[in-house]
């Protein structure tokens, strides 16, 4: 975890440069933001950061190769929600993994999740650069793939804008200007001029959609996707058109695939990152129980759709298994608990950290990495809203040398 770089961080920290990070984040972004922001970046080996980069495109291909999965995974999707023209592959991904030790010794990704969906590409970016120039880190890099900040931005523009007017591209959200992630709306609109719309503003014009802009009726070409169906259903948000209407828009990031690889995703992979899973109606029809560890206290018991780890029960009791009704069970699943090392050492103690990788998949091209997005944390939960009474956690960055 290069110690060395920790040392020197932690030694040079001052309450007085985490004030003027938060400060400066505020003014990039134009907004308050209400993550809370790590007081340090994390300083990785490039060889942690590419393993985990490695298994992402495995555990990818792995999904999208496999008829079977590709069949089951298309039913995952609502059919009120189900989009026609479905690209072949995913535009984006975001892929989780957390570090534990090896009885060598050694320090090995095991996966948390995967989502083929958007993540916070551009308030990681700001994040990352704000990082560097406050505390003076010009070392490191965080950018993947050979990517620098012109090259990194320039792909973002290709795959989210392509070649349209930016007016007529369309960040679209659920209630966009209440959302936390309002700040990389920001940093997007503003390196790529799209513009931030609410989804109930988008309204049907003949086969398009259009939104209104200074009394105008902006006609919209390309969707940069950021709704999430299970927030517009818990909160009875209605969209300004039918998801299930062939429409002449593009998709930047097709809304099928927020679905079809997801937490639905794990029970269907085998690889050395990945900890057993099982589907509880599979579990309780006695289907997989050899996969799951013998003591229940190295269970977990999740639902396949929920925001920020609601809804997770540790060591799951068998009457809390039996009360989720039959016919609810597939949307659960059973999984292998994964005890996490705290590898970051800080003022505070050694602090677990879980590490996102994030991907663009450009049509007919591989995968490619593009930055990676640090949480930290010390509670049994690795997101910022289970760490609020916490300091030396929250949201961060992922540093590697400079070649």
């Amino acid at each position: 975890m290069l110690a060395d770089r920790r040392e020197r961080f932690n030694a040079g920290f001052s309450s007085e440069k985490y004030g003027r990070l938060q400060r400066l984040m505020d003014e990039r972004t134009r907004a308050s933001v209400q993550f809370r922001m790590a007081e340090t970046p994390c300083f990785f080996a490039p060889e942690t950061l590419e393993e985990m980069v490695q298994a992402g495109e495995e555990l990818t291909l792995q999904l999208t190769e496999n008829p079977e999965y590709m069949r089951d995974s298309a039913a995952t999707v609502p059919e009120r929600y189900r989009v026609p023209q479905e690209s072949r592959r995913p535009l984006f991904l975001a892929i989780d993994f957390g570090l534990v030790r090896e009885p060598d010794g050694t320090l090995r990704p095991r996966l948390v999740e995967m989502q083929a969906f958007p993540s916070i590409f551009g308030y990681q970016a700001a994040l990352s650069s704000a990082y560097a120039e406050i505390f003076g880190i010009d070392d490191c890099s965080w950018f993947l793939g050979g990517l620098d900040e012109a090259g990194y931005w320039e792909l973002l523009r290709q795959e989210i804008v392509g070649a349209h007017d930016p007016e007529q591209v369309v960040l679209a959200e659920v209630t966009p200007t209440e959302q936390k992630t309002l700040p990389d709306f920001h940093v997007h609109a503003d390196r790529l001029g799209l513009r931030i719309v609410d989804v109930t503003a988008l309204k049907r014009c003949g086969r398009g959609l259009v939104y209104e802009s200074d009394g105008r009726e902006i006609p919209v070409k390309r969707i940069y996707n950021r709704a999430i169906v299970d927030e517009m259903e818990r909160k009875g948000v209605v969209p300004g058109f039918d998801y299930r209407e062939e429409l002449e828009v593009e998709w930047a990031g097709h809304p099928n695939w927020y679905f079809r690889i997801s937490k639905f995703s794990l029970p269907y992979l085998r690889h050395r990152t990945v900890p057993a899973a099982v589907f509880l109606d599979d579990w309780m029809a006695g289907i997989g129980r050899d996969r799951l560890p013998e003591k229940r206290e190295q269970w977990i018991l999740k639902p396949l759709y929920s925001f920020a780890g609601k809804g997770i029960t540790f060591a799951p009791e068998e009457a809390v298994l039996r009360s989720i009704p039959e016919a609810e069970r597939r949307n659960y699943l059973l999984q292998e608990r994964v005890q996490f090392e705290p590898v970051i050492q800080t003022p505070e103690g050694a602090t677990q950290v879980e590490v996102r990788i994030l991907y663009l998949w450009p049509e007919g091209k591989r995968m490619r990495p593009m930055i990676s997005l640090a949480r930290m944390g010390r509670g049994l939960m690795m997101g910022v809203d289970h760490n609020r009474d916490k300091t030396w956690v929250g949201g961060s960055a992922g540093f590697f040398p400079k070649r």
